[in-house]
């Protein structure tokens, strides 16, 4: 049994005969529509926030209750993305899901009430679920299973700037066009040029037979009944938690913490490129640490940083150290998840299997703002900071019982 189970773990997935080193076209093409997706159905949302509760009139928590709404259709349908995925049809469905984002954003430029807005967002959180890392790095591993970490972590190094290129953008075009002019912009950026690079990646994986289909389901539902499963999925999804708390608060928490307002947009605004330059540090050391290990350091980076954000009101410098390696950790994080999963559990049924843990990840996201908010005004910000703090400690240990568990 031993035997048969180290076999499944190293047999490469489903049509991945001959599946070697990635051609750099098909990197780019994956990082390039990458990029254009998060900008436009991801991050387009808090750049054009402040724009919609000028113009609209609406109330924030009108607001932000639809783009939650969009992550929890996204996360329940995560493990429908991973079957298909699992079924060889990865590359249809980025590129169907890429064209829904794009029309959906062409819907929601023309909405005038709250109701409608928040149903075009729950179309496009279905859409994402197929269109983003998650599907993205399913397909990869998949298609590349000897090369799928590198090629997560190029795709990343490129669209770890989708925010960057999201916010200027809907600033220039909502001042130019307004932001309805600026929705389009986003929506033909991603039809006119991400869905036809995700068509440019080639083939399918071979399609598997309905005999490796049973299989791969069976083995995939012996997955989810693992513990290394279960450690693995609390692990990583107390890691987006405690992204999305911190960030999504970022500004009135280091406002909290003594920040003047315009070193504070600063420092947010150097989160994002501290995630490339943690990705690049994973890149230098990949060949010589074992990818359990980074998991392990990238949550102990993101420990060490708390810390330093907890300690700042003494020692300003620190806010400085806390952008670093909060941003440096949380960059390995996207590349980490699929690839620990696939070493340690196997590639059988990997779509459904990550999906799965995905769509835990994706419901800390979208739980994560309201519950900063809650211990907020029960305790302030250093309480946040805490419950930050012991949520990560809470994930080492499960990531440590989780590869313990799969050793034995």
């Amino acid at each position: 049994m031993v035997a048969s189970r180290e076999a499944n773990r190293s047999t490469p997935a489903v049509g991945a005969a001959g599946a070697d080193r990635a051609p750099g076209r098909i990197v780019l093409a994956l990082a390039l529509a990458q990029t254009l997706v998060w900008a436009g159905g991801f991050y387009v949302f808090p750049a054009l926030l402040a724009t919609w509760h000028a113009e609209l009139g609406w109330s924030k928590a009108t607001l932000s209750g639809a783009f939650t709404a969009a992550l929890l259709v996204a996360a329940a349908a995560s493990p429908l993305a991973g079957r298909l995925v699992d079924r060889g049809h990865g590359r249809a469905l980025m590129a169907l899901s890429a064209t829904g984002v794009g029309l959906g954003l062409l819907l929601l430029s023309r909405v005038t009430t709250p109701w409608a807005f928040a149903v075009v967002w729950a179309l496009i959180g279905l859409a994402l679920a197929g269109a983003l890392y998650d599907a993205c790095f399913s397909f990869v591993t998949h298609r590349f299973p000897h090369d799928a970490r590198r090629v997560i972590t190029r795709i990343t190094l490129v669209a770890g700037f989708a925010g960057t290129v999201s916010f200027p953008t809907a600033a220039w075009t909502a001042s130019a066009f307004g932001w309805r002019g600026s929705l389009v912009v986003f929506a033909l950026l991603i039809l006119a040029v991400a869905v036809p690079l995700v068509w440019s990646v080639g083939g399918e994986s071979a399609r598997p037979s309905s005999t490796r289909r049973r299989a791969a389901a069976a083995g995939a539902r012996r997955t989810l009944a693992r513990p290394a499963f279960w450690g693995l999925t609390l692990a990583f999804a107390l890691m987006a938690l405690v992204q999305g708390m911190i960030i999504t608060h970022l500004l009135p928490l280091l406002a909290d913490r003594g920040v003047a307002a315009g070193a504070a947009v600063l420092a947010a605004s150097c989160i994002g490129p501290m995630q490339v330059v943690g990705r690049l540090a994973m890149m230098a050391v990949e060949r010589h640490v074992a990818i359990a290990g980074i998991a392990l350091a990238m949550l102990a980076v993101v420990l060490a940083g708390l810390v330093a954000l907890w300690l700042a009101p003494s020692a300003p410098a620190l806010v400085a150290v806390f952008v670093l390696l909060h941003g440096a950790g949380y960059g390995v994080y996207s590349i980490v998840r699929p690839v620990l999963t696939a070493e340690v559990l196997g590639r059988d049924g990997f779509g459904v299997v990550h999906g799965t843990m995905a769509t835990a990840a994706i419901l800390a996201t979208a739980a994560a703002p309201s519950l900063a908010a809650v211990i907020q005004g029960l305790g302030g910000y250093d309480v946040v900071i805490v419950a930050a703090i012991t949520a990560i400690l809470t994930g080492l240990a499960a990531l440590v019982a989780a590869l313990r568990t799969a050793t034995r």
